[in-house]
């Protein structure tokens, strides 16, 4: 578990008189950093905005993924002051239309150390720390955020990261889980892991507990 107990907090204009005190008094618990952890190597955004000195954490899904955003609210909602909202855009004939769900955690101090680690220049990388925080939990929402199950296989979207980070991956889940797998080129979009038939039943045997039913098709189950 990860506090502030003791540091110094630098307080910006944008932390009211009303959030000092829940701020300074936040903790992230093992599943809450988990859920990050795995987020970020899926669809998590982290980010320090403009005249801002600490990071938030930002979770948003298609309208199909509507349950998968509301578990991670519900365990991350500590962090969060609003509840999860709609995202509209507009068509060709300025018609609004639903998107995605999404919310975001407050600015914290905890989450700038998190920032850093996935963002060291300003480019989302794999930490150089994830064998120690990817963990089950980790693991399930990365699968749940980028990957799809097809043939008894599942393979995960990893377009964002380098074809070394993309092998750093791999030793990892070799290393840590006993799990294998490989990568393929998808046309000029990037790379994705696969897991053979074996190594996906292993994947799935470790992850399913964490899986929520709206998501189970990602490991081959029906809702």
């Amino acid at each position: 578990m990860d506090n502030i107990v003791g540091s110094q907090i630098r307080v910006s204009k944008f932390w009211t008189k009303n959030w000092i005190k829940s701020k300074q008094n936040l903790l992230l618990t093992e599943k809450q950093r988990s859920l990050i952890v795995g987020s970020m190597l899926g669809d998590g955004t982290m980010r320090i905005g403009h005249d801002s000195i600490n990071a938030n954490f930002k979770v948003e899904h298609g309208l199909e993924q509507k349950d998968l955003v509301f578990w991670k609210y519900k365990i991350l909602k500590p962090w969060v002051f609003t509840e999860p909202k709609l995202s509209y855009r507009y068509d060709e004939n300025r018609k609004k239309y639903p998107k995605s769900w999404w919310f975001r955690t407050v600015r914290h101090p905890i989450l700038t150390r998190i920032q850093k680690q996935f963002y060291p220049n300003k480019v989302k990388v794999v930490p150089s720390n994830l064998g120690r925080t990817l963990d089950r939990l980790a693991l399930a929402c990365w699968v749940m955020d980028d990957g799809s199950f097809s043939h008894n296989i599942i393979d995960i979207s990893t377009y964002s990261f380098t074809l070394a980070e993309i092998r750093e991956l791999l030793k990892i889940l070799s290393k840590k889980f006993s799990i294998k797998g490989s990568y393929y080129k998808d046309r000029d979009k990037g790379f994705r892991l696969y897991f053979r038939v074996s190594e996906t039943r292993k994947l799935v045997k470790l992850i399913k507990p964490f899986v929520i039913s709206s998501m189970r098709y990602k490991i081959g189950y029906s809702n």
